[in-house]
């Protein structure tokens, strides 16, 4: 075993160890645990034990304590600061890796690529709304697809290179906010990016209509304010006049890649609902870029956890057993 892990894995929870378990069942099964570093970040410590038998599944296994959790943004950067491999990923508590997830991220990040991202899948398939969460969220990277260059890749999901990450400072907290505006910040600065599905992750999307219409307004809202930071007064008006357009042109994105016949069924059977979304996304990405992100950072982080909450109960019964 090497003195250092090949990946160091970024998970963080609001509360303790039982609202990551089934992530963790994941990760123990990589083709590669036993070079894997864990990183946890939790409210304390002492709410994350992991029995022996977890624990001795990785490399290396440590708790990085940051208070609340009100933002994902920051509980990303924490992570990212405290882990001791080369390559980091990001983790999520309600999407899960197939086993050669980690082994193949690794493998593309022999080469030179900044990020790596993997190809996704619906992990609650049975309703509209969650395909349409599913196509808003994560549209360019559904399976199947192809290996390639990629000019942005799935947030909350992607790997990165650490020391390329760190090199934004004390501002990586606000970078990894809307990891959009990250990516396309990479890529300015020269650096490229790749999309590789053969790392496979099921996604679990918002299923209740109650929890998915305040957050495609929050989600919005969050973008628009991370990118709002940087623009001049004048651009910021022109985005801001221009935010009514902002559901046709996603709409428009969103198709644009889909080549799955099956695929393409799903989309035209969750189009009203879609549609609904990018409304919401649009009015959100209006007041992102009148008022910046206000309030929507912590609320997002409300909804991004304990998405068992969140889904149906035949979604719940299909995922997690309740």
């Amino acid at each position: 075993m090497p003195d250092t892990p090949s990946l160091s894995v970024i998970l963080t929870t609001p509360d303790d160890i039982q609202t990551i378990r089934k992530t963790l069942q994941h990760l123990q099964r990589q083709t590669i645990a036993d070079v894997i570093e864990m990183v946890i970040v939790a409210p304390i410590a002492a709410a994350i034990a992991p029995d022996d038998e977890m624990k001795t599944s990785f490399h290396a296994w440590k708790v990085v304590e940051a208070g609340e959790i009100t933002s994902i943004g920051r509980a990303n950067a924490a992570g990212i600061r405290q882990a001791s491999a080369d390559t980091v990923v990001l983790a999520e508590d309600h999407c899960f890796p197939d086993a050669d997830w980690a082994e193949n991220l690794v493998k593309a990040h022999a080469e030179s690529w900044a990020a790596v991202g993997p190809g996704v899948r619906n992990a609650n398939p049975r309703t509209s709304v969650s395909w349409a969460d599913l196509f808003i969220g994560y549209g360019p990277w559904l399976l199947p697809l192809a290996a390639r260059e990629a000019d942005f890749l799935p947030g909350h999901n992607t790997s990165y290179k650490r020391d390329i990450l760190l090199a934004y400072g004390s501002q990586l907290e606000a970078m990894m906010e809307s990891e959009t505006v990250l990516h396309w910040d990479l890529r300015a600065k020269g650096h490229r990016l790749y999309l590789q599905p053969a790392a496979r992750v099921s996604h679990t999307n918002f299923s209740k209509w109650s929890s998915w219409i305040p957050v495609q307004y929050f989600n919005g809202r969050v973008f628009a304010g991370s990118r709002v930071r940087q623009m001049s007064f004048m651009k910021k008006l022109i985005y801001i006049g221009g935010s009514p357009l902002i559901p046709l042109v996603r709409l428009a994105k969103i198709a644009a890649p889909i080549r799955s016949p099956i695929l393409l069924g799903r989309f035209i059977r969750c189009f009203p609902a879609t549609l609904i979304g990018l409304i919401l996304d649009g009015m959100g990405q209006m007041a992102g870029y009148a008022f910046g992100s206000g309030n929507a950072v912590h609320q997002t982080a409300r909804y991004e956890f304990h998405r068992i909450r969140h889904i149906t109960s035949k979604d719940r019964e299909d995922i997690f057993g309740e």
